[in-house]
């Protein structure tokens, strides 16, 4: 066990090691400085070796803090007739349900597990077992402080707060024992990077369950909560028997890495990643257009990627709908909490930045776009000069911005319905500004998304990111988006502020398209 142990945290750390190595070479400041063999320098091989150990000791800490900072006491706080307590078990509970099977640990396809099960015959059963045991323990050191910090605050005792990473592991467990019993019966593997439509359709049911009661007053009685949550444990102590004792985890593994196996065994990935989604793409033969030049290039490309470009946006705009038909409910059937509603909606626009950067299909868009279009079109000349690109950004920015203004009227035009019922406003320019300054954001991120990929242009062939700079502005846009979730500001003051930027980052950023992307507009290796 101890062998397996050390191969795997090596392994891990190799593969680790080598990709912060990679992105350091992909940052345009330092990619001059760093020399060719850079895989060969001692210090900078040192130097990542303590990134990569740092990463392992936060990686289970950081999730674990944004977990309970958004999903869990972020929107608990709007629920304020209900004791904190209540609400705080009440959410827990129900997303301790819908992560047992999301975030299983145990049915995830890595790279590392191909590289120790597939390519170095490592035992199966033992490195599956080690590594599975490893992030269990991880979930219960990593759960520890924020169960603590964050139940004490809402009034939770103590020991129970101190239990509760051992009921969170124990859902895990058996989550992960029932899926074993399942393979034994059908035969089928569980893969959780590959949720069926009734795992979907589940886990929209139980976020309804977690957030919609407490607004109408009613959330599971702190016993029942906890009373659920200490059955995991003994529930945990079955499905670790099971995870002990099952003996084929060669054949589900095998079977888990199927896909991952051949992407890395396939000659031309961006062939294996195009029939990965042929199914979406439309091969009707009669789909045409008559327009010329880029824009009948951008049509065609719209109407036979319509599933892949506008499925998603459809269903957010629906649960957008549905939850704003909610809260105006709400109000109807709670006439008492208009002040409060209204209040939020007057103050809390800052917070929609974080939505919207949340629902917007920018990066979805941009991979559709090299995968079936770009990563063949790039090969030629004509495509990366100036004037073209400059023409076709354009036209791909108007597309785009098409798809993310769909939900982003729906939210818009669903707050101003919820500032009209909840009391509404002496200055009605507030109604304008709500339903503008969402579609400000939209814009933005449609913005922001293209425009780093024409600048960065992160994928390779096989449609990997390959861009250390493309993964920091990602995160910095994050960290940014959800930093605007703690301001609090009066619609016309942010909203205005909100379209000014838009209207500024728009302008700069086809500049920079205009005079960068020939240059950095190609296919990454």
């Amino acid at each position: 066990m101890n062998k397996t142990l050390r191969i795997s945290f090596s392994l891990k750390n190799t593969y680790r090691v080598n990709g912060i190595l990679f992105s350091f070479k992909q940052i345009p400041l330092l990619k001059r400085l760093l020399p060719a063999t850079l895989y060969q320098v001692k210090g900078l091989k040192i130097f990542a070796n303590i990134l990569s150990v740092l990463w392992e000791f936060v990686s289970a800490f950081i999730g674990k803090l944004l977990y309970f900072v958004t999903m869990v006491c972020g929107i608990g706080i709007l629920y304020k007739e209900l004791p904190e307590s209540e609400v705080f078990l009440h959410i827990l509970l129900i997303l301790t349900v819908i992560g047992s099977f999301m975030n299983t640990h145990l049915f995830n396809p890595t790279k590392d597990k191909y590289y120790a099960m597939i390519l170095m015959r490592m035992d199966a059963r033992e490195y599956t077992l080690v590594n599975y045991i490893y992030s269990i323990l991880k979930v219960v050191i990593g759960f520890l402080p924020f169960t603590v910090l964050f139940g004490m605050d809402r009034g939770v005792p103590l020991w129970f707060c101190l239990l509760l990473p051992l009921c969170i592991a124990g859902m895990k467990l058996f989550a992960a024992a029932v899926t074993l019993w399942d393979y034994e019966k059908r035969g089928f593997g569980y893969n959780e990077n590959r949720l069926s439509k009734y795992v979907w359709g589940c886990i929209a049911l139980l976020l309804a369950a977690a957030y919609a009661p407490p607004a109408f007053g009613f959330a599971v009685p702190e016993p029942v909560s906890m009373i659920l949550f200490f059955v995991c444990i003994p529930l945990g102590a079955i499905g670790l028997k099971k995870v002990l004792t099952f003996r084929d985890y060669y054949a589900i593994n095998k079977e888990l890495l199927a896909g991952l196996t051949n992407q890395m065994d396939d000659t031309a990935p961006a062939q294996l990643a195009k029939q990965v989604n042929e199914k979406k793409i439309s091969t009707d033969t009669s789909i045409t257009s008559n327009r010329k030049g880029f824009e009948y290039l951008n049509e065609l490309f719209i109407k036979r990627h319509k599933k892949i470009l506008w499925n998603s946006t459809k269903k957010i705009s629906y649960v957008c709908a549905f939850l704003v038909a909610a809260v105006l409910v709400g109000i109807y059937l709670l006439p008492e909490e208009k002040s409060a509603i209204n209040h939020i909606v007057m103050t809390w626009l800052p917070y929609f930045v974080f939505i919207m950067y949340a629902i917007n299909r920018g990066t979805n868009f941009t991979q559709a776009l090299f995968m079936n279009c770009d990563h063949s079109l790039l090969t030629y000349s004509f495509y990366k000069q100036p004037n073209f690109i400059l023409r076709l950004f354009q036209i791909r920015l108007r597309e785009i911005m098409k798809i993310n203004a769909v939900p982003a009227l729906v939210i818009g035009g669903g707050l101003a319905l919820i500032l009209f019922a909840a009391g509404g406003t002496d200055n009605p320019l507030n109604y304008v500004m709500l339903i503008v300054s969402i579609l400000c954001m939209s814009l933005f991120f449609s913005i922001h998304y293209l425009t780093i990929y024409y600048l960065l242009q992160p994928y390779n062939a096989g449609t990997e990111l390959k861009s250390g700079t493309y993964r920091m502005i990602l995160a910095a846009t994050y960290l940014i988006c959800f930093a605007f979730m703690q301001l609090r500001m009066p619609i016309m003051i942010f909203g205005a502020m909100t379209i000014v930027f838009c209207v500024l980052y728009s302008i700069v950023a086809s500049i920079l398209v205009y005079r960068l992307a020939p240059k950095t507009f190609r296919i990454r290796t």
